[in-house]
This record gives structure tokens, C-alpha cells and sequence, in this order.
């Protein structure tokens, strides 16, 4: 068994000494290296053994890179080179952690940090004050702090971190009660897409005892907010209005959503506290695993391929660092490549390095159960799902801003954007958060460096992807009539109407 131990003196001369940063150095800095081979029984623990192959692998890999590329076009006129990212504890962080772990930060000559942080709202708060440069966030938190709802900020996406990756989580005892309401297969499972339907006696039940029916979501602005909301409002149940009186989201409710931090799901559900949740991975498979509930359904059978996660960045960085973040983009284009390629063989790899501590810190097991291919729904009920998480593919990675118009729909739908506003309202504010400029000056360098294909970027796009029917209440969305969209739903704000003093007006 090789370790490598690499002492960095980058361009501020300050050196770094990571066993787990085995890169081969760049134009920009001067590395010495050294190579200590032991034999595997000396090694501390499996986590150390891997953690040193996988540095390995990624020292060879940087090593024959550099021979075919002396120096990165955007390293030679980086703005700022040391940079500090935020993420919360989820599988989707992946992009971020492959591009530090396969040393696609460093071939960019950009020194990285990555550190997790306690919730959404800390790290949103990091990004606008500069402690961080930038983040792993919520595609809602740019166009929130944007538009003023919370946090008011101008932050911007050049990058779409990945497709799909959430699920929703119901307790045993809800579940139980639900089962009776849904069909059964030949072999007895039940039949998937389960619809929120199915919990509707659930909740009408818990309203006779009077016992509110709580879950969980993340964050205000979070794509689990408006999925956990879809889902419900498609199967009969009003999820609740905001107003600028009243932030709750909790007006007109049948069932109460309130925010619990994703690793803190499943012993909220365990308490009681809630009674089902929407989160991402590997926070449902956590669940199940520990027998504490069952995970009703997906969100790729909410919306298949629906847009996650964002990179953020404040608006003012990327003015003032273009060759810095086009740097970071191509990055993190490089490690979404990584994660999809030759149809996810690299998955048990990356599963292996998000369960280390400094970053998701779940067991492998547990984040393999959903990030290679299948989903646990039930202990025992392992059923395909190959799409679950998509990190490149279906153009993953692309900022298209009907992807934003489509969360800034669903924040009209439910009082978040108090007053109507007009189908330009909607392609501006979106068109000033998502960056797909930005996205293919980097796609483009990286085609002609070699590093990637052409026929992956959506070159000629218009920003706008196609209409679509495939979301589970059969509405179609077309991105490019937001105003339309919202008034086709049964259940929702639609038109002129407002939320005033708790009712809803006009």
C-alpha cells in the first residue's frame, strides 16, 4: 500500500501538508513529493487505505495531465486562486467533492476549501458576507435573496449541480395507515408513483384526534419545499399560502410544514416531532435502514430529470473574478463528467469518498442504496431507479432558465411572491440569476482543450428547455408561460389573487 504526503507552496507561499491532496503541481506553485510504502496491515483504518488509493489514482491522473497541458489557459490569469466553498451534508454535494478529491480545482490552479456548514440559512448567509466564495445551495436560495424574499442579495448559478437525488419519507405508524389506500402488485408491493391521496384519510384522521399533521422540508425557498408541496396538492391536500404577514407557509393548511435541517430528518421523525419529511440523500435511505419509516416516493416520479441543485456565487464575485469562476466551472463540469461517465462506473468510488466525515459522513451503505442505481423504498422493496441521481447527462449541468422560472412559480403559487407579475417579470429575474454565458465559455474551453465532447452542451439552446407533461398531476409547463402554468392548478394563487390577513382575496 503506496500514501502520498505532498507539501504545496502555493503562489502566497503559505504551504499545505494533506495526505489526502496528492497533486501533481501546476505552473503556479512548486510541490515536492514523497512516496511511503507500507504494508496494507500497518494501515489505520479501511477509510485510510481507500482514502490512499483513491490519492493515488488522483496523483497519476494530475501527472498525466500536466504532461499534455503545461498550465490551464485560466490559471495563468486567475483574479484570486485560494477559495473557500460551503455544502450541507447531502449526496448532491458530489460535484464539489470529486473536483477536490480528482484534482480538478488544482488543474485550474485554484486552492480550495470545502467546509460543511450547519444549514442552509448559515451558508447562504457565508456566501453574501465572503466567507465563503461560494456554495453548494438550493436552486430557490439565488432567486430568493434576488427578488427579496428573506435574505436580499443579488447571487447567481453558472452551474446546475444535478437532477433529481430527493425523496419523501413517511413515519412506520403513517405509513401503516396509508397502505390500505394504495394498490398492490402481483408479488403484494404496492404500485409506485404513490399519490398523496393515499394520505389524505391519513390526515383527515389525525385532524379528527386533534393531532396536526406535521413533515418536514429543509428550507423555505428549497426545491424539497415545492416538491413536498406538489405532491401533496396534487393528491388533495392544501400544504399552505404565505403572506408577508405571515411566513409560516402554514395558511389554509391540512398538513404543517416547518424546516429541520436534512441530517437531523430522521431522528426528528423518530421523536414524533414530524411525521413525514421531504430530503435529499442519503437522508430517506437513512431512515428505512433504521427501520424508522418508509419512503413513499420520489422525486423523480414527481417530475423525472427535475432541476436540484445550484452553484451560488454573489453577483459581484463573478463581475469582479470571470477568469476565476469560469475556472471553477470547468471544474466542476469536469467532476459531473466523472460521476456520469461510462454510465456511472465511478458511483461506488464517489460513494466511497462522500462517506467520509469531512464530507456526507453516512455509512456507504447507505448512500450506495440510492446513488448506484436503485432506490429502498421499504426494507426489502430495492427497485430500479437508474436516474435517481444524475450529475451530467440530460444536460445536468446546463443553468437553463426555465428551470428557474419554474421555482419562481411555485414561490407565486404559494404567497412567497406576494403579487402577480407579468411572463417578463418571470424570464428576467431568471435570465439574472442563471448564467449559462458563463456556463458555455467554460463548456467551450474545455472542448477545445480536449477534455470534453461538443455534442454534451447544449450550444445553441435558448436557455428554455421543452415543454414538458411528464410532472405526476399531468399539468404541462412550458418555461416560457410561467402565468399560464400557475393558473392551471387546482390548488394554488392564481391571477390577481393576493393573501391578506390570512385569507385569500381576489
Amino acid at each position: 500500500m503506496a500514501s502520498s504526503y505532498t507539501l504545496h507552496f502555493p503562489p502566497n507561499g503559505k504551504p499545505q501538508s494533506n495526505a489526502a491532496r496528492c497533486f501533481a503541481p501546476s505552473s503556479r506553485e512548486v510541490s515536492a513529493v514523497f512516496f511511503c510504502f507500507r504494508p496494507p496491515f500497518f494501515a489505520e483504518s479501511r477509510e485510510q487505505d481507500q482514502k490512499g488509493l483513491i490519492g493515488m489514482k488522483r496523483l497519476l491522473a494530475s501527472a498525466m495531465a500536466l504532461s499534455a497541458i503545461a498550465a490551464p489557459l485560466s490559471a495563468q490569469d486567475l483574479e484570486i486562486d485560494e477559495l473557500t466553498f460551503g455544502f450541507i451534508k447531502l449526496t448532491d454535494m458530489a460535484p464539489l467533492a470529486i473536483a477536490y478529491e480528482m484534482g480538478y480545482f488544482e488543474d485550474e490552479g485554484l486552492y480550495v476549501t470545502l467546509e460543511a456548514q450547519a444549514n442552509w440559512r448559515v451558508l447562504l448567509d457565508g456566501v453574501i458576507d465572503g466567507t465563503l466564495e461560494g456554495a453548494h445551495m438550493l436552486a430557490g436560495q439565488p432567486l430568493a435573496a434576488t427578488i427579496g424574499f428573506g435574505t436580499e442579495a443579488h447571487i447567481v448559478t453558472p452551474f446546475s449541480m444535478d437532477l433529481n437525488g430527493n425523496g419523501i419519507t413517511v413515519s412506520n405508524e403513517v405509513w401503516d395507515l396509508m397502505r390500505p389506500h394504495i394498490p398492490s402488485m402481483d408479488d403484494g408491493r404496492p404500485v409506485h408513483p404513490i399519490s398523496a391521496s393515499a394520505l389524505a384519510p391519513v390526515v383527515e384522521q389525525f385532524r379528527d384526534e386533534g393531532r396536526p399533521f406535521n413533515m418536514g422540508m429543509v428550507f423555505p425557498v428549497s426545491t424539497h419545499n415545492y416538491e413536498l408541496r406538489y405532491w401533496l396538492a396534487a393528491g388533495g391536500l392544501h400544504p399552505g399560502f404565505y403572506s408577508p404577514e405571515d411566513i409560516t407557509g402554514q395558511i389554509d393548511a391540512d398538513v404543517f410544514l416547518s424546516v429541520t435541517p436534512p441530517p437531523q430528518m430522521p431522528a426528528t421523525l423518530e421523536a414524533g416531532t414530524i411525521y413525514g419529511y421531504c430530503v435529499g440523500e442519503p437522508w430517506n435511505q437513512a431512515a428505512v435502514q433504521r427501520g424508522i419509516g418508509v419512503a413513499v416516493i420520489t422525486d423523480y416520479e414527481i417530475w423525472p430529470n427535475n432541476p436540484e441543485k445550484v452553484f451560488g456565487l454573489t453577483a459581484e464575485f463573478v463581475e469582479e473574478n470571470p477568469n476565476t469562476t469560469q475556472a471553477i466551472v470547468r471544474a466542476l463540469i469536469r467532476a459531473a463528467m466523472w460521476l456520469d461517465e461510462n454510465d456511472n462506473a465511478n458511483r461506488l468510488e464517489a460513494v466511497e469518498i462522500l462517506s467520509w466525515p469531512e464530507y456526507v459522513g453516512a455509512d456507504a451503505e447507505v448512500i450506495a442504496a440510492s446513488m448506484t442505481g436503485t432506490f429502498e423504498y421499504e426494507p426489502g422493496d430495492v427497485r430500479d431507479v437508474p436516474d435517481f441521481n444524475v450529475f451530467f447527462r440530460y444536460n445536468a449541468t446546463y443553468p437553463y432558465y426555465s428551470d428557474a422560472v419554474w421555482y419562481l412559480t411555485q414561490m407565486r403559487r404559494w404567497g412567497q411572491i406576494a403579487e402577480p407579475q407579468s411572463d417578463e417579470w418571470y424570464h428576467d429575474v431568471a435570465a439574472s440569476v442563471y448564467r449559462p454565458d458563463i456556463y458555455l465559455a467554460a463548456a467551450q474551453s474545455l472542448v477545445e482543450e480536449g477534455l470534453a465532447d461538443a455534442a454534451d452542451f447544449p450550444f445553441d439552446s435558448d436557455g428554455f428547455r421543452e415543454p414538458v407533461d411528464t410532472l405526476i398531476d399531468g399539468i404541462p409547463y412550458d418555461g416560457r408561460t410561467p402565468n399560464a402554468y400557475i393558473d392551471s392548478f387546482p390548488i394554488g394563487l392564481e391571477g390577481e389573487q393576493l393573501v391578506v390577513d390570512g385569507e385569500v382575496q381576489g
